[in-house]
This record gives C-alpha cells, sequence and structure tokens, in this order.
C-alpha cells in the first residue's frame, strides 16, 4: 500500500477517527459537568460535583438559587462524620449524608442560610455514621423525593 498526502486518503482516516474516537463519560450529564443522582422515586438531580478542597470549601456559598432538581454532589476520599457549615450561603438546603453505598445516613431539612461572613455560622454533621458523600439539594425537597434514612440513591462517581 501506498501512502499518500492526498485528501481523498486522510478523508477516510479522519472519518474513522470520529467514529472511534472516545465516548463521553456516562457518569456526566452529556457536556453539562453534572452527574445525574437518581431517587428512591426516580427523579432525577443534576448534581455540581464537589470532589477538591477548594470546591468543597466554597460549595453553593453566594448562590441566590437553586434549581428544584439541582444540587451539589460532596465526594470526599474517606468515611468520616464529615461537618458542613453554611457560611456565607443564601439559600435553604437539605443536606444529605451517605455512606460508600451510597444509602442515606442522615437528613438535616431546610437547613437555614446564614449570610454571616465570620465563622459562627452553624454546622451540621451526622449522628454517629460516616459518610463518604454529602449531597446538598434545594431546601423542603428531601420529602417530595420520597428521600428517607436509609434510601439508596444511584449514580456513578467519576
Amino acid at each position: 500500500m501506498r501512502v499518500t498526502n492526498s485528501p481523498i486518503v486522510f478523508l477516510p482516516l479522519l472519518l474513522m477517527a470520529l467514529v472511534f474516537a472516545e465516548a463521553p463519560s456516562p457518569t456526566l450529564a452529556a457536556d453539562s459537568g453534572l452527574l445525574p443522582v437518581r431517587t428512591p422515586s426516580g427523579i432525577i438531580i443534576q448534581a455540581e460535583i464537589a470532589d477538591t478542597a477548594v470546591k468543597r470549601a466554597t460549595g453553593l456559598m453566594y448562590r441566590e438559587h437553586l434549581d428544584k432538581d439541582h444540587g451539589m454532589l460532596f465526594i470526599f476520599g474517606q468515611p468520616l462524620p464529615w461537618t458542613i457549615w453554611m457560611k456565607n450561603t443564601k439559600i435553604a438546603l437539605d443536606l444529605l449524608w451517605l455512606d460508600e453505598k451510597k444509602r442515606v445516613i442522615h437528613i438535616e431539612r431546610q437547613v437555614p442560610i446564614c449570610t454571616k461572613s465570620d465563622d459562627s455560622c452553624p454546622q451540621y454533621r451526622p449522628n454517629s455514621s460516616d459518610a463518604i458523600y454529602v449531597l446538598e439539594i434545594a431546601g423542603g425537597t428531601v420529602d417530595s423525593y420520597k428521600i428517607e434514612k436509609g434510601s439508596k440513591l444511584e449514580f456513578k462517581t467519576p
């Protein structure tokens, strides 16, 4: 076979490269950077990922609004009784702590806003169990999604 620089030869190679290119990760919603989290009632929450120290420290600070079907999933490196606080958080949230099996081990409902810029905002943590994930969703939605302690959420971590 002879290799040439003719566009006719390179066009099929380009098309093959596009066809066999790596598909986007099934764990994230296409082109959004959001992770779909399925609730027991079948509702899908589009969750932003907080998987670095900076992202976890910032969380949902300064946000004015959170859509009912959106949230933030905090992913930690090891299971511990992780503490969440509401510093500079302008929206009420429902907080869910999950174990390694993605089962809800603790829920805080309608956690109020805290716009104080100092460190006096309340802190929240699970009663006794260790968590590896914390999901923050719009305040008041956990009950309508039929999520309770022991519920299993479905998602694929990146």
